[in-house]
């Protein structure tokens, strides 16, 4: 039988649900009550109706399912292992190695895991051509993807200075790997820095773009995919259609230097809204940013342990993180349907406004000079700042909450003695060729004057 109870109402437009609203509110301006702006001038409306609309893009944000990924830092190799093979069996479907040491046994690493069924990305803390061909004869062997976290504008960024390197400079460098590796990705942009520094959506949206775009103009080939590591808030709908935004921006790039371009997003939650008081909080912050992500359209998801401010890396933390996403992918089943954002009229307006504010700055950023240009002029930085002032004044007058610490603290919270890592800004003075984009948390300025008097 047929359901035709719609067919009995007529159909009500915008129009029709504005004059309502605007009877409803007695006198009352529609749009200094009902409409407000975020930070980034983004302009949320009480209502969005299908006779609107915003979608302008109509690639598809998202197709294949969420990787769990597990951050390992590779310090001792053989415990490395261990733990690399202890998480695969308990969920993990992908892995992040963070390496400091070239002498590293990346072979050794490779060989003991069964790799041929995982990602696997390779965090470096060097550059070096030899250390990569070693992974790219490896992932000959195997069927798995590799990727090599290669960024040095990024760690220009974030240190200050290029990678030391054999080759006359780091594009040098970039260039050799691109003709030389045959199976392994080598380009990555970190925008963690941006957003973990205090700038808006825009912004982060914005630089990561022109960011790969120095990439685009000067190291060839380019193998496709190019990875950005991307940290997510606690703005739910805003960073998913952050995400939305920056891959259809991308896709937009891309057409210029080679349409079968694609970017792989590897996701994890921002550090700046994270607290050391009140840390169990951090669970619920981290659980809605996966969340994001997931429904952002991310290829890979590194969830960011509750305790990880302030605790070393262990067990306990690393299970509660994963956890988070194997319910979310699992118990959840956010990982069952495509593209679950497409459609939502508030989504697709945010991510409209979202892509065509980036594009403005980001032609901007191209009109003046190009990013690596703003970036030593300290224009980038600057921007940044301007931004993170504006975000902690809202903080620190309780209108930015956080709870638990501006919001409900709980007095009775001891947490001197708990410290085994220092998690505020560290001074590292040193020679550099510009001055660095500094990662800052909002709480931080509350959480050492509550050390300071917090009693033994």
């Amino acid at each position: 039988m047929p359901n035709d109870l719609f067919d009995k109402f007529n159909p009500v437009t915008s129009k029709q649900w504005k004059q309502q609203i605007q009877f409803e509110l007695k006198g009352a301006d529609y749009n200094d009550t009902l409409i407000w702006h975020s930070p980034e001038d983004i302009k949320v409306k009480p209502f969005y109706h299908r006779d609107e609309p915003t979608k302008i893009f109509s690639e598809s944000t998202k197709t294949t399912s969420f990787k769990i990924c597990q951050n390992i830092f590779v310090y001792d190799l053989e415990k490395s292992i261990q733990k690399a093979l202890d998480v695969l069996q308990r969920g993990a479907d992908s892995i992040r190695f963070t390496i400091e040491d070239e002498s590293t046994d990346v072979a050794k690493l490779l060989t003991s895991l069964p790799i041929d069924d995982i990602t696997v990305y390779f965090n470096l803390g060097f550059m070096s051509v030899d250390f990569i061909k070693k992974i790219d004869e490896i992932a000959k062997q195997k069927t798995t993807k590799i990727f090599c976290l290669c960024d040095p504008i990024g760690q220009l960024a974030r240190e200050g200075n290029w990678f030391n390197t054999k080759e006359k400079d780091n594009f040098d460098t970039l260039n050799l790997l691109s003709r030389t590796m045959g199976n392994t990705n080598g380009i990555s942009i970190d925008s963690t820095l941006y957003q973990n520094a205090g700038a808006t959506m825009v912004q982060q949206i914005a630089y990561s773009l022109a960011h790969a775009n120095e990439y685009l103009n000067r190291v060839a080939p380019i193998k496709s995919p190019i990875v950005f590591e991307i940290a997510v808030g606690t703005n739910y709908f805003f960073e998913i259609a952050k995400l939305r935004a920056l891959r259809l921006l991308f896709n937009l790039v891309a057409i210029e230097y080679d349409p079968t371009l694609e970017c792989h997003l590897l996701v994890t939650p921002s550090k700046r809204n994270k607290t050391i008081y009140d840390y169990n909080v951090n669970m619920l912050r981290t659980t809605t940013e996966c969340m994001s992500a997931i429904l952002g359209g991310a290829d890979a998801i590194a969830n960011l342990p509750y305790d990880a401010l302030y605790h070393k890396d262990n067990e306990f933390g690393d299970r509660i993180a994963r956890n988070q996403l194997l319910i979310l992918k699992n118990e959840s089943h956010f990982d069952k349907v495509n593209n679950a954002a497409d459609g939502s009229y508030y989504i697709e307006s945010l991510t409209a406004q979202l892509a065509e504010k980036a594009l403005v700055l980001f032609k901007d950023i191209e009109a003046n000079g190009g990013f690596l240009n703003q970036l030593g002029n300290g224009i980038i930085k600057r921007k940044i700042q301007e931004s993170a002032d504006k975000e902690q004044e809202l903080f620190d007058a309780g209108k930015e909450v956080l709870l638990g610490t501006n919001k409900y603290p709980n007095k009775n919270d001891r947490m001197k003695t708990d410290l085994e890592l220092y998690p505020f800004v560290k001074i590292n003075p040193r020679k550099t060729l510009i001055t660095p984009i500094i990662e800052r948390r909002l709480a931080e300025k509350s959480e050492q004057e509550r050390l300071a008097t917090e009693k033994d």
